[in-house]
């Protein structure tokens, strides 16, 4: 099963881009206009929300989007100011909110009314434009456990549960949500060693997600 991972994550990177990337400052983002801590209270985008919503009401109607997954437990000793900084999403099981995004980051950094400031970023092909998603995050444990609930749209929360980390170097990251439909592998490069996939594939294998259905993200250029 791995060998055509394999295959698939060889393929995603050898496609050419479609189309030029146009400039990000073309994005939509999300702002926090107003409210308590953590809650994004209103949002502006120029692109249509009609993804990030239908992401949400699935979640609802699944029963919510916190807790962990049965199985799975966050990293202990996490260390939020290693964490901070860029990450790129090497692969993810997709969702509606995500569909047709290339060139996907998500930047974290300390929030002025604390926690973690989330950006996420990615471009779309369909739309050729750049999207952009902000958000607030909060440890929902001791702030030394990979746990944390995330804000876009209050009320609406979601987990970020951090299972797998590179403690040495804090190069690469395994992240589901409250869920085994969530997965995503996150890397300080938009390309990661054959060695790290290989981890990947094998740990989230034997933790009982879906890795035949994984999508292995195209960065035809670097995202800012």
């Amino acid at each position: 099963m791995r060998e055509r991972h394999h295959e698939r994550f060889r393929s995603a990177w050898d496609r050419p881009s479609v189309r030029p990337l146009p400039e990000p400052e073309q994005c939509g983002h999300y702002s926090n206009d107003a409210g308590g801590p953590g809650l994004i209270q209103s949002a502006r985008l120029r692109n249509p929300l009609t993804k990030i919503l239908l992401g949400l009401l699935a979640c609802l109607l699944a029963g919510g989007c916190l807790g962990v997954p049965p199985g799975i437990s966050p990293v202990k000793n996490f260390q939020l100011d290693r964490y901070l900084g860029t990450w790129y999403e090497i692969a993810r099981l997709d969702h509606p909110f995500e569909r047709g995004l290339h060139n996907v980051t998500a930047e974290y950094s300390i929030h002025p009314d604390g926690g973690v400031r989330v950006v996420n970023r990615g471009y779309s092909v369909e739309d050729n434009a750049w999207q952009k998603a902000e958000g607030r995050a909060v440890f929902v444990r001791e702030p030394d456990i990979g746990y944390l609930k995330v804000t876009f749209f209050w009320p609406f929360s979601a987990s970020y549960v951090v299972f797998e980390l590179d403690r040495q170097e804090y190069s690469y990251a395994f992240v589901t949500s409250s869920d085994r439909s969530y997965l995503w592998l996150l890397a300080r490069t938009p390309s990661v060693d054959q060695a790290a996939i290989d981890r990947f594939l094998e740990r989230t294998e034997e933790l009982g997600f879906r890795t035949e259905d994984l999508i292995f993200v195209r960065h035809s250029t670097r995202a800012p």
